[in-house]
């Protein structure tokens, strides 16, 4: 059968296991296990779902190997007692029954334990971050810890053998123990495990001896190693090469090539701003070494990139991390040749990482409701269908408009502009688009694939009263902040940022941008690496607010070397004929030379449509999105699905 993908959907071995495509899911924590560990029926049902998206091969979340120090998460799943081995079990035959094959990946959290307890590594190094939160500098773990640790890998491995998982992956990157070893910035040792790659590579291999031992020669046991962990005193691509030989030399079945620590998490979770398929570089340089096959990962967001990572032969299989939780069939629809069905991973890592911290909560995904909810946001048709007008053609209404389609309502959308609201300026800079661009492409099309009628004018109180509607979904935005009581805002030199970000106005040499929020950061950053000499204004104490951790990591590195000053604390108070005058909060007033203003203020919610509705008792008004209040594409997507959910 003729595909689109070709390569994507060849299938290939992995050790002895034949895989019927070239497309795996990457292991990625949950938090959906019992505190003990043990298998939860939410979980099943997650893995369930993954399987059943058409993924070749499900490599379940880490799970730790012993009673001491492995533990790295909260409700983190467990593989360290044979009290573990029936929920495992029946975790495997899930995966297999839903047609993919099963592999459970078996860590030791060495110096990332985000429980914070006492963690144990190669050498008492804390990883700053979590050091601050109150964890303990981690115990330097004795040469008998060390070989007993190994021992507890090798039984690791067995307890997945028995519990019928088709092949067993070492977590031996982003700052997990093995990785911890491997890296001189973590390994200060000066015995046999420290000093030397010889030395720093000795642990790992131990571990993989004993699990050969263990499982004997032909059970498949996987890798996955960073090509590098980004840090100036870390290890190298060259290290990981030598490594990845000496492992194909003990007979691993495949090295599963990633990058980064939770140190340089932009590097290992990268974020919108950071260049897509982030480590297939590694998994190529490591492929011209090694018989073996090789995995490549991260950042890998849709087919066609996946397919040509192949087609150049930078890599024998992809995995897929955050786009499977984005869209569970993106394997599936893939090879059925329905690419533009696939609902994006934007690499915001708002809902699986600032949102879904390790210590604190499940994981969520902005784009996809259900993940790790599967039952309760499964979409089904409705006992009554209605007749729903949503107005507002952004994230939430075309969220809302989508899932009241598919429970079957009669549904009118109501946009005046283009489809994609807000999305449509966040995607201009040239640093977003690439993320945001899937995702303005993939609503629209839901839009005109479903029974939904796009009506593009302005809904009016009276067209929806009017309309025979039984229920309005509103989702009608905000506008920007006016700044009306600023002396001389009406000067010809102040522009907004959507005018900027559109190339509907040009700004002088010298910039003052009004904000430092998300809208504002992101436009001076374009006018600062255009050559412009920006200044920032935010009347908050600090910069770049609502912005992720990732994201401002990223965002720094853009500014460092740019021709950027930052005010906190200091708000607008006139535009004068040679720049600005901005106050503080003590009265304080300071003089800026500016040639050009750019407002970036903030928004705030379009209501007038919801109060005209307000108190009509044959409609049913829901609200969602900015309308409610000025958020981000979590919120949008998340308020639209549940508005029509609400429809129930």
């Amino acid at each position: 059968m003729e595909t689109l993908f070709p390569r994507l959907s060849e299938p290939g071995y992995v050790g002895n296991i034949r895989l019927k495509n070239r497309i795996i899911k990457a292991p990625q924590h949950t938090g959906l296990a019992n505190p003990d560990g043990s298998v939860t029926e939410r979980l099943l049902r997650h893995y369930r779902e993954l399987a059943r998206g058409g993924a070749a091969m499900i490599i379940v979340e880490y799970a730790w190997v012993d009673n001491d120090a492995s533990k790295a998460s909260p409700c983190q799943l467990g593989i360290s007692s044979v009290e573990h081995l029936p929920g495992l079990s029946l975790l495997a035959q899930t995966i297999q029954a839903n047609g993919a094959k099963a592999a459970i990946q078996i860590s030791h959290a060495g110096r990332q334990r985000f429980t914070l307890e006492t963690p144990k590594a190669p050498s008492p190094v804390p990883w700053e971050e979590i050091y601050a939160q109150g964890c303990p500098a981690p115990q330097e773990l004795t040469f008998a810890e060390i070989l007993q640790v190994v021992k507890d890998f090798g039984r690791a491995a067995k307890r997945a053998q028995t519990a019928d998982f088709d092949m067993v992956e070492v977590h031996a990157c982003h700052g997990y123990l093995i990785s911890n070893f491997l890296s001189p910035r973590t390994n200060k040792r000066t015995d046999w495990y420290g000093g030397s790659l010889e030395n720093r590579m000795r642990f790992l291999l131990e571990v993989v001896t004993e699990i050969k031992k263990q499982v004997g020669p032909d059970y498949p046991v996987c890798v996955r190693v960073s090509g590098t962990d980004y840090e100036p005193d870390g290890h190298t691509i060259e290290e990981t090469i030598e490594l990845s030989k000496r492992l194909e030399a003990l007979g691993v079945a495949a090295i599963h090539m990633s990058g980064g620590n939770h140190h340089q998490t932009i590097h290992e979770v990268s974020p919108m701003g950071m260049s897509l398929a982030h480590n297939v570089w590694a998994a190529e340089a490591v492929k011209k070494e090694v018989g073996l096959p090789v995995i490549a990962s991260g950042s890998i967001n849709l087919p066609a990139l996946a397919e040509s990572i192949l087609a150049e032969g930078k890599g024998d299989f992809i995995a897929l991390g955050r786009p499977l939780w984005a869209d569970p069939e993106w394997p599936r629809k893939a090879l059925e040749g329905r690419p533009e069905d696939i609902r994006p991973c934007i690499r915001c890592n708002d809902g699986c990482l600032a949102r879904g911290d390790h210590a604190a909560k499940t994981i969520w995904c902005s784009v996809n409701v259900a993940v790790c909810r599967e039952d309760e946001f499964r979409i089904t048709k409705a006992a009554r269908a209605r007749k729903v007008a949503v107005v507002g053609g952004g994230p939430a209404g075309m969220e809302a408009a989508r899932v009241c389609a598919l429970k079957g309502h009669d549904v009118t959308l109501y946009e005046k502009r283009e489809l994609g609201g807000a999305l449509l300026e966040a995607a201009l800079p040239a640093f977003k688009a690439p993320d945001l661009r899937p995702l303005i492409d993939y609503l629209p099309t839901q839009m005109a694939k479903l029974p939904v009628k796009v009506v593009k004018e302005e809904a009016t109180v009276e067209a929806l009263k009017n309309g025979g509607y039984d229920a309005v979904i509103v989702a009608a935005g905000a506008t920007p902040l006016a700044l009306e009581d600023v002396c001389g805002i009406d000067d010809p030199k102040v522009v907004t940022a959507s005018q900027v970000l559109h190339g509907e106005a040009t700004t002088g040499r010298r910039v003052a941008v009004i904000g430092g929020g998300i809208v504002g950061t992101e436009v001076g950053l374009v006018l600062a690496e255009q050559g412009k000499q920006v200044v920032f204004i935010e009347m908050l104490d600090t910069f770049m607010n609502n912005i992720t951790p990732d994201e401002k990591q990223v965002y720094e590195q853009r500014f460092k070397d740019l021709d950027v000053r930052i005010h906190t604390g200091e708000r607008l108070e006139a535009v004068t004929d040679t720049g600005i005058t901005v106050i503080d909060r003590y009265g304080r007033k300071t003089q800026i030379a500016a040639d050009s203003v750019v407002l970036a203020a903030g928004f705030t919610p379009n209501r007038d449509l919801l109060e005209g509705l307000q108190g009509d008792p044959k409609l049913q008004v829901i609200e969602a999105g900015d309308c409610v209040r000025p958020r981000k594409i979590f919120d949008a997507i998340h308020e639209g699905h549940l508005a029509a959910k609400l429809l129930d």
